[in-house]
């Protein structure tokens, strides 16, 4: 066999060989039967090209190998390179001798470019990915705690709303209270104007009944009933008799009295034990 290029689509192996029985011993699954320039592997898939049309990739295979495939302007580049050297080329499923790679190298030369710059948009693509999904952590996070935030709010909400209610009850029950505390205030206020008045018209009697005390005793003194005004340390004076110093005083004297001092014989009664004691004035003195 003469020296051909021979491709592996499975990139078991893909070279420029002279020998290509040599390929195809390399090969574990190579079989030179079907009569193509590809392997085994190509010939139990049914294809009789060089290339599958994969979609766009770019790989390495750690030991300076570089395999590209892409579709440029139209057109499907596969290539292989070692060590940045070209030694596989195929368009459209079709190898191109190595003989020809010059027509390819600007075109060769834009694609690494922009494999080259797609690399970079990659790693900041695969970057701002990373800083995407901390921040999506972060966001999940804060979401949580608003979320607890927003629960402890509703939670109090509720017992701000229960305690609402309560305050409207007790504020109404206090209205209520503070409606009778002003009936009752008034009520007060109309029987304190009522107890002054009273106690005023009580002063007034009291003062009246100490001068007509005071003028009785004189009488009783100017009466010879008694020595002096100090003498006086009992004194009964009703409308049925009068009484100094336990002395039942005679008729004539009790009515000079009683029409003088008509308020005293006619005068209050007195009580005691629930009992009717004394109607009229009583006095006892040590």
């Amino acid at each position: 066999m003469g020296g051909r290029e021979i491709y592996c689509p499975s990139f078991k192996l893909l070279n420029q060989q002279k020998n290509e029985n040599q390929l195809f011993k390399e090969c574990p699954v190579a079989d030179s039967s079907n009569g193509v320039n590809n392997c085994g592997k190509c010939a139990e898939t049914g294809k009789k090209t060089a290339f599958n049309a994969y979609n766009n990739y770019d790989t390495f295979d750690g030991k300076g190998r570089e395999r590209i495939q892409t579709n440029w302007k139209g057109k499907t580049y596969q290539m292989e390179l070692a060590n940045n050297k070209l030694v596989a080329l195929a368009v459209d499923a079709e190898i191109i001798p190595s003989t020809q790679w010059n027509e390819y190298s600007t075109v060769i030369a834009a694609i690494r470019e922009q494999i080259r710059k797609d690399r970079i948009q990659a790693k900041k693509d695969q970057a701002q990915a990373k800083r995407d999904q901390e921040q999506a952590e972060r966001d999940q996070r804060q979401a949580k705690v608003e979320q607890e935030d927003a629960s402890r709010d509703q939670q109090q909400a509720k017992r701000d709303q229960e305690q609402a209610s309560r305050d409207q009850e007790q504020a109404k029950r206090d209205q209520e209270q503070a409606s009778r505390d002003r009936v009752q205030a008034k009520h007060d206020q109309e029987q304190a104007h009522l107890d002054q008045i009273q106690a005023k018209k009580d002063q007034e009697r009291a003062a009246e009944d100490q001068r007509l005390l005071k003028q009785m005793t004189g009488d009783l003194v100017a009466d010879h009933i008694i020595p002096n005004e100090e003498a006086l340390h009992e004194l009964s004076f009703n409308g049925e008799e009068l009484i100094v110093n336990g002395e039942k005083q005679p008729d004539s004297v009790f009515k000079k009295y009683s029409k003088k001092y008509p308020r005293f014989a006619l005068g209050n009664t007195s009580y005691e034990n629930g009992k009717k004691q004394f109607n009229g004035l009583h006095i006892h003195r040590n």
